[in-house]
């Protein structure tokens, strides 16, 4: 038995941005998601295009941070159960002015894609 999962991503797309202060302790960047979760291989992915390698966070039934990229080493996190609650918001701890830039939120189940938000996260000096 196959099943397939058609995304529509018009309906889901959201850009929205955020500010906050290089020193901070905490910034979250949101994504929630209003559609049906795969039931095969769910993954949640937050990237930056401008960025090598890309990722920033992966989470599938638990995070997979071995293609992070270097610069949010230790700094990244999303809830536990954001595969079940549909908040796939990430959390960037002790932001820094390289940090700016955009962000995107990806549902996927290995197959297909959706973009469900995209942040741009603005850092600025003290």
């Amino acid at each position: 038995m196959f099943v397939i999962f058609v995304f529509s991503a018009s309906q889901y797309l959201l850009t929205m941005g955020e500010e906050v202060f290089e020193g901070a302790e905490l910034v979250v960047l949101p994504c929630h998601y209003s559609g049906v979760i795969p039931e095969v291989s769910p993954s949640v992915i937050w990237s930056r295009h401008d960025l090598k390698p890309q990722t920033v966070h992966l989470r599938r039934k638990e995070d997979d941070l071995c293609g992070q990229n270097q610069r949010f080493s230790g700094r990244t996190s999303m809830k536990s159960d954001a595969l079940d609650s549909a908040d796939f918001s990430l959390s960037l701890r002790n932001p820094r002015l390289y940090d700016s830039g955009n962000y995107v939120c990806i549902i996927s189940d290995g197959t297909a894609k959706i973009t469900v938000t995209e942040v741009q996260l603005q850092v600025k000096g003290q």
